[in-house]
């Protein structure tokens, strides 16, 4: 009985460290997936910038990487940028119209790749100061959104985020991240923490733009008397391109306008430009302006046709005419209150040599088309006299422009979509 009982218990004891190997087992296995994904959740962080270099890692692990940490756990901050990009090349800013390359494309692509963006553009609530068109560029474009930040805790609150004190970490250089992985002819000029409430357009107090044109023979004083005249509070139905099925209000308000010249010429001809500041402004509307002063300052419109146009109870209907060039137009600044962009010292620079040597590349360029100029076959006088009459025919059969087809009044386009709605809505 004894030898029986003492096996018994050799049994049970045998049993037991079974048992304590098998839970160690179990236990070194779940302390090695939790060691995993730590590493995983570093291998994140570290994505957005190590020692200033962005990291290249696969799709699939970055997906994986994703995946471990859910996205509520992720450290943000609701951040403004402000951008520049030179606009030829773009079909404008805006990504919806579906025409690549646009600007906002490029800079999702940028968000993306450095892991700045957190979830996707939905979840980022993002907004963008202003939508400028195909070859408009901009100084100033300001755009909102969530991006990763070295905060400790994710946090929604507007105060906290504005805060820089609350981590003793620096925060993500966004400038010099981004602009290492943006093309050359965009670049973000700056940051700054703004609150949760903060909209990238309904925020902006001002808008200014600049347009670039050369003087040849125009008429610098009757365009500025002109285009004093939109200064105020004005309905610009006549001088914007009519989107009546989101626009339905046409007033806007001209704080400011000027006309000068710059510092720039080119063999005798100056380089001047306008200088048009708002609150906001319509689809077109600037190049629309400047069209109508480029008329008044050849001389073949009135400074007063200005005062007509403004005057939608006289003038109901555009009179139909092109719109200027949009390659010289600039979006200059976007104006908030209490938005301070930063940028650090290292990007700056960074910046500074960028522009140098992509201003230096332009005028390499201009200098090729120059060049070519030079290398044109001469002009016999016959030809001469020619294109002088051809120039004097052109100029007698300019159409003045209360003269000219007009476009539907913004009733009649209304009418027209009224019907277009009710057959498009579902029953």
């Amino acid at each position: 009985m004894t030898m029986s009982g003492g096996d018994g218990r050799d049994s049970e004891l045998a049993s037991l460290r079974n048992r304590v190997k098998e839970l160690e087992a179990e236990n070194a296995k779940l302390l090695s997936q939790v060691s995993s994904c730590q590493c995983q959740q570093m291998e994140v962080k570290h994505d957005v910038l190590d020692s200033g270099n962005l990291v290249r890692r696969s799709r699939r692990g970055r997906k994986r990487a994703d995946k471990s940490i859910p996205i509520h756990l992720i450290s943000k901050r609701y951040v403004a940028l402000k951008i520049m990009y030179f606009g030829k090349r773009f079909y404008g800013f805006s990504a919806e119209a579906q025409m690549e390359p646009s600007i906002e494309s490029e800079i999702f692509k940028a968000l993306e790749r450095t892991r700045l963006l957190v979830g996707d553009i939905k979840e980022s609530n993002y907004s963008r100061c202003g939508r400028t068109d195909k070859g408009v560029s901009s100084t100033g474009q300001v755009i909102a959104l969530f991006l990763r930040s070295r905060l400790k805790t994710p946090s929604i609150d507007s105060e906290a985020h504005a805060n820089e004190k609350i981590n003793a970490r620096p925060e993500y250089d966004y400038v010099r991240v981004l602009n290492r992985a943006l093309p050359d002819d965009i670049r973000v000029l700056g940051w700054s923490p703004v609150p949760v409430d903060f909209h990238a357009r309904f925020s902006c107090s001002a808008r200014e733009y600049k347009y670039f044109f050369w003087r040849q023979n125009l008429n610098l004083s009757a365009m500025d008397i002109a285009g004093k005249k939109f200064i105020g509070e004005h309905d610009f139905r006549n001088f914007c391109k009519m989107d009546v099925a989101n626009v339905h209000c046409y007033t806007r308000r001209v704080t400011f306008f000027d006309v000068s010249p710059c510092q720039n010429s080119h063999e005798g001809d100056q380089l001047c430009t306008f200088t048009m500041r708002g609150s906001a402004f319509l689809w077109h509307q600037v190049r629309a302006m400047v069209a109508v002063l480029f008329m008044i300052g050849q001389g073949v419109e009135s400074v007063d046709v200005i005062d007509t146009l403004l005057d939608t109870k006289k003038t109901p209907k555009k009179p139909q005419y092109l719109l200027a060039s949009e390659i010289p137009l600039v979006l200059r600044t976007c104006e908030f209150e209490n938005v301070n962009f930063i940028c650090s010292s290292g990007a700056l620079e960074s910046l500074r040599s960028h522009f140098k040597k992509e201003s230096l590349t332009y005028q390499l360029e201009s200098v090729i088309f120059q060049e070519a100029l030079r290398n044109c076959l001469p002009i016999g006088n016959d030809e001469i006299s020619c294109n002088i009459e051809e120039k004097k025919k052109k100029a007698a059969v300019h159409v003045p422009l209360l003269s000219r087809p007009t476009e539907p009044s913004y009733e009649e386009r209304s009418a027209k979509l009224k019907p277009r709605q009710e057959e498009t809505c579902p029953v």
